[in-house]
């Protein structure tokens, strides 16, 4: 692996940073944070621009550098994107300003600030911009841009896409990532114009487009989406249903037809179970004896919260904390299966779900029937026994990392409810989890300990684990190559 093209790469992703800032600079010139939000530009640029100019050029990204290049360079940017947070003084410590930053770029949502109101616009427009640019992932973002600077970006598409397998919608990757992008921003500008239609400001209108595509969950309000009117929040809702969808299916369908949703496996159970959830727990709400509402009204407040967390993108209109025990465990349940793969969406994501499902349907189908050739299929597609042990793999991981974050949250103090959603809602980046961390609540009131926690989830899940726990591993930095030559372009191994 060649540690300078890893890091040449990472000071073009910190330039890109930079450059993201700067509408935040523009705003905080009448906001009295403008030597703040200049240091902390400043101080990103600088650091890009050093990585840049002294590694060299015209060089070969091979599997494990890509890994190492996506762990590292994420790190690198939630460590800068933090910087503004710290040095506007809006954020109470370093940690409390890290965490907002990793919850910003991963499209958690989880904030540390009570009144979100207080915030200057500065920084409200930050953490709608991270989310945007974590969303579809800014790796991702590069690889439609290293061809032009001489850097081949296949190796980073496949380390950042998320999902099962990568979907190529041309032979080329860069063309691949500008066609996701694209779709990206359209949908991001449509959203805008129907808010700025609805009746919402300017600022308001871009946050929460900016938001509301990379299933982020940042609002420029206390009380999120539920500030805004009914028709926003039916809008919001199909919305995040179509942010949680893969994003080469909506180019696929826009070149194919609408049907090309409906022949896609994955996103017929997501949709039924998003829809299905939000109807049951309409119904387990009307039942209720306090039940005085308007029913329209209900179906809408358990529709909207429900969609927010299936797709996991954390708006909230209600706090949901308080619903009955039913719909709170459905709602972990949601957090836990995420949205599609090759979304902006978290989770463990539905077409991993679907395989784990159908394969246990086998195994039963087996006892019964011993010599059956059985096959685990996903629509008409085959799933590899390679691909279901890497799914397998990765549900391990999963289910083992949560309960290490829960045990260290209740370790620290917290109840088992709050330990658990917290430790889930980082991980699946969703944003509101349950008790203490609910709608009502916000994560400024746990300890640094727990802050940190959380955010470690937040990137694991995020980066889906592997390749940010690479990064520890001293075979990862075995063979590294840090000055220019013949092995240096060719790779000293095909990882």
């Amino acid at each position: 692996m060649n540690v300078l093209a890893v890091f040449r790469i990472i000071g073009i992703l910190l330039l890109w940073t930079a450059a993201a800032m700067l509408p935040s600079v523009a705003l905080s010139v009448s906001e009295g944070h403008l030597f703040g939000w200049v240091s902390a530009t400043f101080v990103t640029a600088l650091l890009g621009l050093a990585l840049w100019l002294l590694t060299p050029k015209g060089v070969t990204i091979h599997r494990r550098g890509g890994m190492v290049v996506v762990g590292l360079g994420w790190l690198c940017v939630v460590a800068v994107g933090s910087l503004p947070f710290m040095f506007t003084g809006v954020a109470p410590s370093a940690i409390g300003a890290l965490f907002e930053s990793v919850s910003g770029f991963t499209t958690t949502g989880a904030t540390i600030f009570p009144v979100i109101e207080e915030l200057p616009h500065s920084i409200l427009l930050w953490r709608s911009i991270s989310h945007w640019i974590g969303g579809m992932g800014i790796i991702v973002l590069g690889v439609a841009i290293l061809p032009f600077i001489g850097v081949g970006g296949a190796q980073l598409f496949h380390a950042e896409a998320p999902g099962i397998s990568t979907d190529r919608l041309t032979p080329r990757i860069a063309s691949t990532a500008r066609l996701l992008w694209g779709v990206y921003a359209v949908l991001t500008a449509v959203l805008f114009l129907i808010y700025m239609l609805l009746g919402m400001s300017g600022f308001d209108a871009v946050n929460h487009a900016l938001s509301a595509l990379a299933t982020g969950g940042f609002s420029t309000r206390t009380a999120s989406l539920g500030a805004y009117s009914t028709p926003i929040q039916w809008v919001t809702i199909l919305f995040m249903l179509i942010a949680g969808t893969n994003f080469a299916l909506h180019y696929r369908a826009v070149a194919s037809g609408g049907k090309t949703y409906i022949r896609d496996a994955e996103w017929l159970v997501y949709v039924t179970v998003a829809l299905l959830a939000g109807v049951l727990c309409f119904v387990v709400l009307v039942a209720q004896p306090d039940h005085s509402g308007d029913w329209g009204e209900t179906l809408r407040l358990a529709l909207f919260n429900v969609v927010a967390i299936a797709t996991t993108t954390g708006f909230t209109t209600t706090d949901f904390a308080v619903w009955p025990s039913v719909c709170q465990v459905g709602l972990l349940g949601l957090m836990f299966m995420g949205a599609m793969g090759g979304s902006t969406g978290g989770g463990f994501k539905v077409v991993r779900v679907i395989v784990l499902a159908k394969h246990t349907v086998g195994e039963f189908r087996r006892v019964l029937h011993p010599q059956a050739v059985i096959v685990t299929r996903i629509g008409r597609k085959p799933v590899r026994p390679d691909t279901f042990l890497k799914v397998v793999g990765l549900f391990a991981l999963y289910i083992g990392t949560h309960g290490t974050g829960t045990i260290l949250l209740a370790a620290m103090g917290y109840d088992f409810i709050t330990s658990v959603s917290a430790s889930l809602a980082a991980m699946s980046s969703i944003g509101p989890g349950l008790g203490l961390v609910g709608p009502a609540g916000n994560y400024g009131e746990l300890l640094p300990g727990a802050q940190l926690t959380l955010s470690a989830l937040m990137l694991m899940g995020r980066l889906e684990f592997y390749t940010l726990l690479v990064l520890f591993m001293p075979g990862t930095w075995r063979g590294t190559i840090r000055g220019r030559g013949k092995a240096q372009i060719a790779g000293i191994s095909p990882g």
